[in-house]
Parts: structure tokens; C-alpha cells; sequence
């Protein structure tokens, strides 16, 4: 089981879009994939027509019942989404309260760890949505990711929360006692700007080892996925955005990556 968390400490940056098309394109080539959504709001759920507010089987679940959970427990809280290999654990806007329930609860961060753990073999690939704050849930995306992507829309103050997102990193890495693997993904890039080159310049020059060669370019088709609710390779397979997704897809599955990435990142 691979596991990616999709983050970034800025709202607005593409991390539902990226999960999205990410494990979509996982399962276009037969991989059986898991989201797993961690942010509140839940645009993830929302997009596979999961309505946050109403769900009463959630992620939440993990939390409630991470003393007794086992691995029926887990797969039954688990959603199709009604494509193919592609499942869905929904958001709960009941997830808000997390922050203060956790205060003095031993292992609160690590309950998503423990409970793929126990589902192991049921997929290949998990891809997790985060919301866009230091807490209690993207310590448990982080604690249980081996590969940590991290879209950064090409303007100067997306750049700001990319600098916050990597000092978080820092932080992480010293209770992991190793370095975490991660990869900033230029999203939202439009040629036509100045703004949009000056900051991918920017970012490809503060972090010269941990960026993706390539970027994902403004792409309305995205929007009419979400409207559709189809994973953006399905819906438009062509579209100029699914292409850039499809090449960062295969750039992250070449084996070099991963060791190149976690030697050259955080310690």
C-alpha cells in the first residue's frame, strides 16, 4: 500500500482537484485506491456526493472508536464512488471538534496510521485529502504518508503557505526521526501572467530538489468535473490538465523519486 497526503497550510491551492485526479489515474491502471478525506469542510466527500453534514458513517468513526476498531469495522465505513477501484472514506463536518477533543488523548495522531495498517492489503494506493491547518489531521495525514505532495498555486502569496507547509515538515520530521519525502507541485499556472512565471521561477528556485519538473496549468475542465462529479481523467481525458496530472502521476511512480526526494528533504 502506497499512501500520498495531499496538503498544503493555504486554502484555495488545488489539493482536492489534485487527490482527485491523482487516485483516479491510480485506478485507471488497475490500482485499487482508497480517499480518505481529512478536511472538515469535506470538498472531497462533496465531489463524490458525500454530504459532510448528513454522513453519519465517516472518518469521524476512526476516531470515536480507535480503542476497538478492526478491519470490518474500517471497510464498513468505506464508500463506493461508482468508478471503477476508486473508494472513498468521507468527511465529517463533525471532524471540526477534533482539535479540543484531542488535548491530553495519547495516540490522537496516529489513528489513521493504525487503522490503514489494519487494511493493508485491501488496496494499493491511498491518497488523502488534508485541511488547510496544523492540527490533529494533518498530523495523522503526515504520520501516516510515506510521499507528501504539496500543490502550490504560481502566485506570490501561495508561496508564503508553501513556506509555512515545509517549517511544518521540520517539526514533523524530528518525531519521526527520519526525513519526509515530498514534492511541490506548480498548479493553477498561467502563461499569460507575469505574476504566474515570475512565481514559478520563484518556487523552482527556493526549493530546487523537491519541485516537479512540470506544472498543472488553469484548466476550467476541472471546475466541470467537480460539477459532474467525475474524475477529471474520465471526463475530459484530453484536457490539458489531466495531461499535466497523467505526467506527474508517472513522475512520482518512477522508483528514484522516493529515495531522491527523502534524501534531499526534510530532516
Amino acid at each position: 500500500m502506497q499512501v500520498w497526503a495531499i496538503a498544503n497550510q493555504k486554502g484555495g491551492v488545488g489539493k482536492t482537484t489534485s487527490t482527485v485526479s491523482l487516485a483516479g489515474l491510480a485506478a485507471e491502471r488497475g490500482q485499487r485506491v482508497l480517499m480518505l478525506d481529512l478536511d472538515p469542510h469535506g470538498s472531497l466527500s462533496s465531489y463524490f456526493r458525500q454530504d459532510p453534514d448528513a454522513v453519519e458513517q465517516s472518518v469521524y468513526t476512526l476516531f470515536e472508536e480507535r480503542a476497538s476498531l478492526t478491519p470490518a469495522r474500517i471497510r464498513s465505513l468505506i464508500r463506493p464512488t461508482g468508478f471503477d477501484n476508486l473508494d472513498l472514506l468521507p468527511s465529517s463536518s463533525a471532524l471540526a471538534t477534533l482539535e479540543r477533543r484531542a488535548v491530553g488523548q495519547d495516540g490522537m495522531g496516529l489513528v489513521v496510521a493504525r487503522a490503514l495498517a489494519q487494511i493493508y492489503d485491501d488496496y494499493d494506493q491511498v491518497v488523502i485529502d488534508t485541511p488547510p491547518l496544523l492540527g490533529v489531521l494533518m498530523i495523522n495525514a503526515l504520520a501516516a504518508s510515506r510521499q507528501l505532495i504539496i500543490p502550490v498555486q504560481t502566485e506570490f502569496l501561495a508561496i508564503k503557505g508553501l513556506e509555512r507547509m515545509v517549517a511544518t515538515l521540520q517539526m514533523m520530521s524530528k518525531s519521526r526521526k527520519q526525513g519526509i519525502a515530498y514534492t511541490i507541485v506548480p498548479v493553477m499556472y498561467d502563461r499569460r501572467t507575469q505574476a504566474s512565471v515570475s512565481s514559478l521561477l520563484a518556487i523552482r528556485n527556493a526549493h530546487p530538489d523537491n519541485v516537479w519538473p512540470g506544472k498543472v496549468p488553469v484548466d476550467t475542465r476541472f471546475r466541470d468535473a467537480s460539477k459532474a462529479g467525475v474524475p477529471p481523467h474520465l471526463y475530459e481525458p484530453g484536457s490539458r490538465g489531466v495531461e499535466a496530472y497523467r505526467s506527474l502521476y508517472k513522475w512520482l511512480q518512477q522508483p528514484a523519486k522516493a529515495t531522491s526526494q527523502a534524501a534531499g528533504g526534510i530532516r
